[in-house]
C-alpha cells in the first residue's frame, strides 16, 4: 500500500540515526555529526559518516535514511523495514481507507499544479513582461544561477493569464484555488491571488513546491504575501530554502536563520562552492515557531539566528531565544550572530563580501 508522506516524515524523525546505525557500528563524534567505519565494506578508517536525517559513505558511496539502512543491513522489504521501525518508533501504520487514497491522489495532484504554476511564473520572468524584475534582482544583486536555483518568477498582472496557461494544460479551476493559485472575492468569483510581484516557490524538504511568496514591487501594501494554507502548506511548518539548505549542511554550510527570503538567497550565493559556506533558512515573515525549530534541529545541532540589525530583528531573535530556551540540551544548542544597526545579512553582503 502506499504510505502517506507525512507518515513517513514522522517515520523519520523519531528514529535517531546515531542510535539505529550505532547497533552496528561502532560511532565517534565528529564535530557535530559521527562517523564509523562503514558497515557495507572493509576499511580502516572511517569514512561513513551519520547526521541527523541520513548517512553517507564517502568510501563506497553507501547513502540513505533509517529506512534504507533496516532495508540494507537485514535484506528486509521497504514494508517490512517501515513495519519494523514503526513498531520501535510507537507509531501505528495508517490504514488505507478510501477517502485518505483519495487524498493523496488530491495532494499528488496539487503538487502537480504548483510545478506547473511555478514553471508558467519562471517563463513570465524572463518574458518581456519580466523585465521590472529582472531590473530588481539585478539591483539586488541575484545573480541568473540563483534566479534558476531558486525558481523566481514573475506572477504578472493578475487577469487570467495563469488560469488561461494552466487550464490549457488540463488543470481545473477548482485545483487551482485547493492549490492556493486563485481566491475567491466576497461576491464569489475567482480571481488571481498573485499579481504584479516578484515570486519565490516555497519547497518542501524534498525539493516540491508547495506554496508561493510573492513581494511587490510598486508601493502597495502588504509588501510581501505568501499562499493561504492548503492540504500541502501549514505555513508555521515551513522553511524558505529547507531543501537548499539540506544539501548544503550535508556538505557542511553552516546552518544559518535569517528573516527573509532575500537573506537567504544571498547567503547561498555569496556561500556557494563544493564546500559551501552556509545552508540558509527563513520562516515565511512571521515569528519562528517550535515546528520549524524542529525542522531547523534536524539540519544541524547547533544553528546561528542571525535576523536583521534593528529593533524588530532584535525582537524576533528573543522570541526564538525564548521558545527555544526550554528546548536545549547537549544535542540541541543555538547561536546568535547580531548585525550592525541597519544592516540585514543581503545588504551586510552587498557592502562586505
Amino acid at each position: 500500500m502506499a504510505l502517506p508522506p507525512d507518515f513517513l516524515d514522522e517515520l523519520r524523525a523519531r528514529t535517531p540515526l546515531p542510535g539505529l546505525i550505532g547497533r552496528r557500528a561502532r560511532l565517534l563524534r565528529s564535530g557535530r555529526n559521527w562517523k564509523a567505519c562503514c558497515p557495507f565494506h572493509n576499511e580502516k578508517s572511517p569514512s561513513f559518516h551519520v547526521y541527523d536525517d541520513h548517512y553517507h559513505c564517502f568510501g563506497c558511496g553507501a547513502h540513505g535514511d533509517a529506512i534504507t539502512f533496516v532495508m540494507q543491513t537485514e535484506g528486509a522489504s521497504f514494508m517490512e523495514a517501515v513495519e519494523r521501525l514503526a513498531a520501535e518508533a510507537g507509531l501505528e501504520l495508517p490504514k488505507p481507507s478510501p477517502r485518505e487514497a483519495e487524498r493523496e491522489r488530491q495532494r499528488r495532484d496539487l503538487h502537480g499544479v504548483l510545478a506547473a504554476a511555478a514553471e508558467a511564473y519562471a517563463r513570465r520572468l524572463q518574458a518581456p513582461e519580466g523585465a521590472e524584475a529582472r531590473a530588481y534582482l539585478a539591483r539586488r544583486g541575484v545573480s541568473k544561477a540563483s534566479i534558476a536555483r531558486f525558481g523566481l518568477g514573475w506572477s504578472g498582472d493578475g487577469r487570467g493569464g495563469l488560469v488561461a496557461e494552466l487550464a490549457n494544460q488540463g488543470i481545473a479551476t477548482e485545483q487551482m484555488e485547493q492549490a492556493g493559485l486563485l481566491r475567491r472575492r466576497e461576491d464569489g468569483s475567482l480571481a488571481e491571488a498573485f499579481f504584479h510581484r516578484l515570486m519565490f516557490p516555497i519547497r518542501d524538504r524534498r525539493g516540491r513546491v508547495i506554496a508561493f511568496g510573492g513581494r511587490t514591487l510598486g508601493e502597495g501594501q502588504p509588501k510581501y504575501v505568501n499562499s493561504p494554507e492548503t492540504p500541502l502548506f501549514a505555513k508555521r511548518r515551513a522553511l524558505y530554502g529547507l531543501d537548499l539548505a539540506r544539501d548544503a549542511a550535508f556538505r557542511g554550510g553552516r546552518v544559518v536563520v535569517v528573516e527573509g527570503y532575500l537573506d537567504v538567497i544571498a547567503l547561498d550565493q555569496a556561500g556557494r562552492g563544493e564546500r559551501p559556506a552556509f545552508a540558509p533558512v527563513a520562516p515565511l515573515g512571521t515569528a519562528l515557531t517550535e515546528e520549524q525549530l524542529e525542522e531547523i534541529w534536524r539540519l544541524t545541532p547547533e544553528p546561528v539566528l542571525c535576523f536583521d540589525g534593528d529593533a524588530a530583528g532584535a525582537r524576533a531573535a528573543a522570541r526564538a531565544v525564548e521558545l527555544a530556551l526550554p528546548r536545549l540540551s547537549p544535542e540541541r544548542r543555538l547561536s546568535l550572530a547580531t548585525l550592525p544597526p541597519g544592516e540585514d545579512p543581503d545588504t551586510l553582503i552587498a557592502k562586505g563580501g
